[in-house]
């Protein structure tokens, strides 16, 4: 099929096709990130809490890493140009709904549809350009699908917070339709149709039912341990259902004849290990998009505009440094690379966990920016060095063994990290309001924010005596914004724990050997 529509379109066939798969593969990757920018909107709106709010990322990356693993089957089925078109039409609809949508359930629904969306058109963006380019032009292939993956989260929250600021949250879901609707023209005339040749297999259906379950009970009871309580009936039951889950689908993957993931590969111990190193590298490169935004919007008072400026130096740092890191890949050893960037991304993350109110912005700046390096490092070099461990026979399994797990630490990783810092917030909220009670320093803040309110002419001194309402509203809403800056700072303390842990597993990645 690649050839007969080469041959009729000519030399310009492949720059035809990449462009019809990588404009919608920028819409993907452009919803992914850019709805962090809009989260304090949204919960105003919606009255939403940490809790619930998370789900718009932790459910379109759930439903992201799902849908990924019918790719080869979707491509088997129904052939590269049906598969596509369809996912297409999927995402743009669901993005329609989700810029329309009137509460909660339908928003966090419209999410889970774009997530399961994504995950089919991105890897089948990835099948369709390595295609066209061929083997001996791999390098640049993989170069171009990674400049459109990191230049669209660079861009977007930056034109995401102009939309936000200047219209409503609702026109963020917008922007991703044009790319759609363009990119399903071209795809319709330049994607090939089904392999005839392809082999038919069997879906396994109940494999994914039991992933989707195992997931999305883990989430729940994730996301509803600090308002249920981690001892409810609600949240055993979900971890419980979860682990039956997540342990008949490992039977089923082992037993089926056409599994959805091939668990074959994590034998090898040095393959495992690339997988932790991928499964935490998600959980910080979703999980520090999610806080950053969330911080210097609802800590620091930054506009959508200004938390997507303080993004888009870090995309572009990192949209060098991966085509950088991938040569480097070729000439020194993977393990060292990703430790590196391990490190560089950990000593970021040291630096977010001392962050305050009054941080400057281009402290900040320069920090997300040391971080995009450490990712830069690792992304590549994990890739390449993990798929080295394998056989030739394993490569294919390897690939989405290795994209799955990276997925998986993203959802739950800011799943968790939400979860965290709600409780770590709350447990500062109660030592502050009990180092207040009974204490002179309550006493000498609230006559000084008396006397304060008594200078700016809101108070007169009989007020300022009887130590009036607004003090101690003022103090309280002045311990609240200390106690989330707190838990803002132990969120990315723990980010940076994780990838400073994570040098471990890579280490031992140090020495390839096949299973």
């Amino acid at each position: 099929m690649h050839d007969a529509l080469a041959q009729r379109y000519g030399v310009a066939y492949k720059w035809w096709a990449t462009a019809a798969v990588m404009t919608g593969c920028i819409a993907t990757v452009l919803s992914s990130t850019i709805v962090n920018v809009a989260m304090p909107d949204i919960m105003g709106e919606f009255g939403m809490g940490q809790d619930q709010v998370q789900w718009l990322s932790t459910a379109f990356l759930a439903a992201m890493t799902a849908s990924m693993l019918t790719t080869d089957w979707m491509l088997r089925t129904f052939g590269l140009r049906r598969s596509y078109l369809g996912a297409m039409v999927a995402f743009l609809l669901a993005s329609l709904v989700g810029g329309a949508s009137p509460d909660v359930e339908i928003l966090i629904l419209s999410r889970s549809i774009q997530g399961a969306a994504a995950g089919l058109v991105q890897p089948l963006a990835m099948v369709m350009v390595f295609s066209v380019f061929g083997v001996e032009n791999r390098g640049m292939a993989m170069g171009i699908f990674g400049l459109g993956v990191v230049l669209a989260p660079a861009l977007g929250p930056t034109v995401g917070g102009l939309l936000i600021d200047n219209y409503s949250w609702r026109y963020v879901f917008l922007l991703g339709p044009p790319f759609c609707l363009v990119s399903m023209a071209l795809a319709a005339a330049f994607l090939p149709g089904r392999d005839t040749t392809a082999k038919h297999t069997v879906f396994d259906l109940c494999g994914f039912i039991l992933l989707c379950v195992g997931i999305g009970t883990l989430l729940a009871g994730i996301s509803s341990g600090q308002r249920e309580g981690w001892d409810s009936d609600y949240v055993m039951g979900a971890f419980f259902l979860s682990v039956c889950s997540w342990v008949g689908f490992i039977i089923r993957e082992r037993t089926c004849p056409n599994p959805l993931l091939t668990l074959g590969v994590f034998a090898n111990p040095r393959f495992l290990a690339a997988s932790a190193v991928a499964f935490i590298l998600g959980m910080g490169l979703f999980g520090s998009t999610y806080l950053i935004p969330l911080f210097v919007q609802t800590i620091q008072g930054y506009s959508p505009t200004e938390s997507g400026l303080l993004l888009m130096p870090g995309g572009i740092v990192l949209g060098v440094a991966m085509p950088l890191a991938g040569r480097l890949a070729d000439r020194l050893p993977p393990y060292a690379l990703i430790m590196a960037g391990l490190g560089i991304f950990g000593l970021s993350s040291l630096y977010m966990a001392e962050a305050g109110t009054s941080t400057y912005f281009w402290d900040f700046v320069s920090w997300i920016a040391l971080g995009r390096i450490g990712l830069g490092l690792i992304m590549p070099s994990l890739n390449s060095g993990a798929l080295r461990l394998l056989d030739t026979k394993h490569m294919a399994q390897g690939a989405g063994a290795i994209n799955f797990s990276r997925q998986l630490g993203g959802a739950l990783g800011v799943s968790i990290l939400s979860v965290y810092m709600e409780r770590q917030t709350e447990l500062y909220a109660q030592a502050f309001n009990a180092l207040q009670t009974g204490t002179h320093a309550a006493a000498d803040a609230l006559d000084l924010i008396s006397s304060l309110f008594v200078r700016g002419g809101q108070l007169d001194n009989v007020a300022q005596a009887l130590r009036p309402p607004q003090a101690y509203n003022f103090l309280a809403e002045m311990l609240s914004a200390q106690a989330r800056t707190m838990g803002f700072r132990e969120s990315f303390l723990f980010v940076a724990i994780a990838f400073f842990v994570a040098i471990i597993p890579a280490w031992f990645m140090r020495t390839a050997r096949r299973i």
